[in-house]
Order: structure tokens, then C-alpha cells, then sequence
């Protein structure tokens, strides 16, 4: 039997709280909820939390504050709630680990689904963090090899090609993941820890960047295949040494 999902819910406005706890009991959800940062932070201590659904305007600390905490000390589904449609607000909530962000009022059924894509990502993350080349130097795929120590690829009796730290992360987790489909939102899952936050273009002109380095042609592709409207998937066999 599946394990039910928990979510967190911060919220101040009784009315609000108890509304949003409706929802995702009605989805079968386990439901706590915090009027307060204390309250919220004594919960996150005590149960397992997959999704938090906070408030930014809440009593005691913010919950840009809260986030910050919250991140540094786990991988918690963390979608941030805000009054109006504050820009500078989602920034720094994003930059201080966010994962969503929605404005009231919202919709209650885009909101399941928000969160129900949330739990997929979570859930893929936490796979694909037990998925590494752990004591692996190189990974080879067709006449090339990938370096995973200088991060260098090379093409043999040729010289190294130098990638910049982007396409390293790029190409290692298509490779990690060879022969599965990946979306671009779970390609920039696994490259959130970067200085940056990747978008879907960056990561289409990256793609394109690494298959010019290979020689690799989209359109009769031996290493990278675009999966229409998914995403990428590396299609090469790969061998680990």
C-alpha cells in the first residue's frame, strides 16, 4: 500500500487554513497545520513532512525565513503563498530554496496539481541522489569518454575537449540516467545546486552546445535524442571504469 503523503500547512487566517486542509484531506492527504512559525517549526521537528504550503506573512518569523531553515536542514517540498503577485518576493523565496510559489487567491485544483507535481520531483530527486557514479573516474559511451574527475571529454586519439561546469552537469546526469527520458524540469532538479537557476532555454542551448563538442547530429543522433515534447534522453550504451 502507497505511503499517504504529508503536507504542512502555514497559515494565519483560520478561515484560509482550515479551507486548505479540506482540500488535501479530500485527496487523501495526512494534513498538519501551524497558525505561526513556532507552531510550523515545532511541527517540521516532530513529523515527516513531504510538502509545505506556507504563507510568507505569517506571526514570529517569515516564511521566507522559515524557508531558508527549513531547506538548509532537509529536501521538504517547500511552495511558498503570498497575498498579491510580489516579484521580489518569489525571487528571494526561490533563491532561498522554494520550489513553487503561488498567489491568492489561487485555485484549489491547480494547487493539487502543483503539489502532486512536487511530490513526483521530490520523489524522483531522491532516486536519482542513490543513483551516482560513486567510484566511478570515467564513463564511456561510442568513441568518447568523459572524465569525471577533470571533467574533460575526450574523443580517442584526439585531445581532451574542455566542458564548462553547466554542460558537465548536463551531460552527467543524461548519462546517469542513459536510456530513460528526462523532462527538463527533472534535468533542472538535479542541477539546482549550481550558483543559478537553469531554465528550459538554457538547458536547450546547452544541449545543443554539447552535441556540436560530439559531433552529434539532432536529427540522426547517435548520443543525445530529443524526446518531443518531454524533454532529452541519452541513447548511447554506456561502460563505467
Amino acid at each position: 500500500m502507497e505511503k499517504q503523503s504529508t503536507v504542512l500547512i502555514v497559515e494565519d487566517e483560520p478561515a484560509s487554513l482550515n479551507l486548505l486542509a479540506s482540500y488535501f484531506k479530500a485527496e487523501n492527504y495526512e494534513v498538519y497545520k501551524a497558525r505561526s512559525s513556532e507552531q510550523a517549526e515545532k511541527l517540521f521537528s516532530e513529523k515527516v513532512i513531504d510538502v509545505i504550503l506556507m504563507d510568507i506573512k505569517i506571526p514570529g518569523r517569515s516564511g521566507l525565513e522559515l524557508t531558508r531553515e527549513f531547506r538548509s536542514r532537509s529536501g521538504v517540498g517547500i511552495i511558498l503563498v503570498s497575498q498579491k503577485d510580489d516579484d521580489i518576493d518569489k525571487i528571494v523565496g526561490l533563491e532561498l530554496g522554494a520550489d513553487d510559489y503561488v498567489t491568492k487567491p489561487y485555485n484549489s485544483r491547480e494547487l493539487m496539481v502543483r503539489v502532486r507535481n512536487l511530490l513526483d520531483r521530490i520523489k524522483y530527486r531522491s532516486s536519482a541522489s542513490n543513483n551516482n557514479f560513486g567510484d566511478v573516474k570515467m564513463a564511456k559511451f561510442g568513441e568518447w569518454t568523459l572524465h569525471l574527475g577533470n571533467r574533460n571529454l575526450q574523443k580517442a586519439g584526439e585531445e581532451d575537449t574542455r566542458l564548462t561546469e553547466g554542460e558537465f552537469q548536463l551531460i552527467s546526469t543524461l548519462i546517469k540516467h542513459a536510456g530513460y527520458v528526462l523532462s527538463r524540469d527533472q534535468i533542472m532538479n538535479q542541477m539546482k545546486h549550481r550558483d543559478w537557476f537553469p531554465t528550459d532555454r538554457t538547458i536547450d542551448v546547452m544541449i545543443a552546445r554539447i552535441r556540436k563538442k560530439l559531433g552529434d547530429d539532432r536529427m540522426h543522433p547517435k548520443f543525445i535524442n530529443t524526446a518531443h515534447g518531454t524533454g532529452y534522453i541519452f541513447i548511447a550504451d554506456v561502460a563505467y571504469n
